[in-house]
């Protein structure tokens, strides 16, 4: 099985989507990675579906990539005493520290370290940015603010403090929790939730040691100052574009999305484009022409993967949204300014030997009727650099690490396959001819690329290139499997 597309898809799994039947129908109509939302669901819930797409992965013969995603902290204003109140423009209220339920002038803010970093003239918000409040004056156990923006605020909604750096770790104890149980199971990628700056991932990464790699979503405006350290640390990115939207200006975030995005390309980094994508198709079997336009876009700008959260974990036609990102990725990629967009994009690589190698990979492939470019390799590292050039042809990522296979199902381009290790470079050239012609790359007369590393089986060595015909695969007796422990 591959795909038609080189854009990966990243579907939530939840409440809609837990059994089997429909994990494995998620997958057939273009999943290529399934995200456990440790937001929602307990941990057993979590191992049942963690299970169930192993399952379905042994079954499809196919390499399966899993993603965590952490919860982050979450700050929420305590109760009322009525339950609920509304806020009318330009009224005095306060946060504080008293337990004492809430009216139409106060309310419990659990939260001392908010208290710590506000300053007069900041901004509070309330239910998602539906309720704005300035900041009049504060001390250590409270804050007087102005309604600026009013309306129904009710128990233990969720409050953003868009313009200060909270003196908060990007990990709860829940989430350190969370994320040793993913770890324990076996996923492939960790989202991490809340990140402020980059001492947030390395200090995930640490607690991973080296058992997931660390994806770090952006959604707060100081992950967006310093996004070129944070990705520095980083092995993926997501742009969560739903914080961001609450705490940022709405018409901030298209550009901020196609920086990002530019960026993680610029150093070969995975970035996801997620939230809200297709969120009508929760209750609707058709999105909206928006919509549509929204992932297409991401699609255009390159980026690795477009996610659907609530649409597959929660809605009504789970499949069909799945169904419907996969068409339009494959319409946009069919779109001849799709391939001029894309190389307009593309950066100068570094100067080392092995993005001298990709690039070659890549320019052999736009200037002569090479069907694919395949890449041994052990980190990762090889696959990701010759993703980052976008080439016009597929990449096969072979390696005989399952969790490698796994990690890059996320990556642009990617169709990857297990694979027996390699001593000699004639055995890897004859393992990726099997590879191109076992699923349908090419036949005798097409030709392939073939980018590897010697000594094999080291990471950070590409430093060879062959072009070869798929006939190759007539010699060396040498098994090629596809599917994962």
């Amino acid at each position: 099985m591959r795909r038609d597309r080189n854009v990966k898809i990243v579907a939530t799994l939840g409440p809609a989507s837990s059994d089997k039947e429909t994990i494995r129908a998620l997958f057939m109509a273009g999943a290529d990675v399934f995200r456990l939302n440790m937001s929602h669901g307990t941990q057993d819930e979590q191992r049942q579906r963690h299970r169930i797409i192993r399952e379905v992965e042994q079954e499809v013969d196919r390499p399966i990539a899993i993603l965590a995603d952490l919860q982050g902290p979450k700050l929420r204003c305590g109760v009322f005493e009525n339950g609920m109140e509304i806020l009318e423009d330009g009224a005095p209220f306060r946060f504080d520290l008293d337990a004492t339920p809430g009216d139409r002038t106060r309310v419990n803010l659990p939260h001392p370290e908010i208290f710590r970093v506000l300053e007069p003239g900041q901004s509070l918000l309330v239910n998602d940015g539906k309720i704005r409040l300035k900041v009049m004056a504060s001390g250590a156990d409270y804050a007087e603010c102005k309604v600026v923006v009013g309306g129904e605020i009710s128990n233990r909604k969720g409050v953003n403090v868009p313009d200060a750096i909270l003196p908060m770790a990007a990990l709860s104890a829940k989430d350190r929790k969370d994320l040793e149980f993913a770890c324990t199971l076996g996923v492939d990628w960790l989202a991490l939730s809340f990140v402020q700056r980059p001492q947030d991932v390395t200090e995930a990464r640490d607690l991973a040691a080296g058992r997931a790699a660390i994806l770090s979503k952006i959604e707060k405006p100081a992950a967006v100052k310093c996004f070129d350290d944070i990705l520095a640390v980083s092995d993926g990115i997501m742009v969560a574009r739903g914080d961001l939207g609450v705490e940022l200006p709405v018409q901030n975030v298209p550009p901020i999305q196609k920086r990002l995005v530019k960026m993680c390309r610029h150093v070969g980094k995975p970035v996801i484009v997620a939230t809200q994508m297709m969120e009508s198709m929760i209750a609707s079997p058709v999105p909206t022409r928006a919509e549509v336009s929204d992932v297409a876009t991401a699609i255009y700008e390159g980026a690795d993967a477009v996610m659907l959260s609530a649409e597959s974990a929660a809605g009504e036609f789970p499949v069909e949204a799945v169904r419907t990102m996969s068409d339009v990725a494959v319409e946009v990629e069919s779109d001849p300014s799709y391939r001029e967009g894309i190389e307009a994009w593309r950066t100068r690589a570094r100067t080392t030997v092995a993005d001298a190698i990709t690039v070659a990979a890549r320019e052999i492939a736009e200037t002569t009727e090479v069907v694919a470019i395949c890449c041994f390799t052990h980190s990762g590292t090889t696959s990701l650099k010759v993703a980052r050039e976008r080439p016009r042809v597929p990449i096969i990522a072979l390696t005989p690490l399952v969790g490698t296979a796994r990690r890059l199902c996320l990556s642009w381009g990617m169709h990857c396959v297990m694979t027996s290790a390699v001593s000699r470079f004639k055995m890897a050239v004859v393992g990726a001819a099997r590879a191109a012609e076992k699923y349908g790359f090419g036949t005798d007369s097409d030709s392939i690329v073939v980018t590897a590393g010697i000594p094999f089986n080291m990471p950070g060595t590409t430093n060879i290139l062959r072009v070869s015909s798929i006939d190759m695969r007539h010699m060396d007796d040498i098994e090629i499997e596809s599917g994962a422990d």
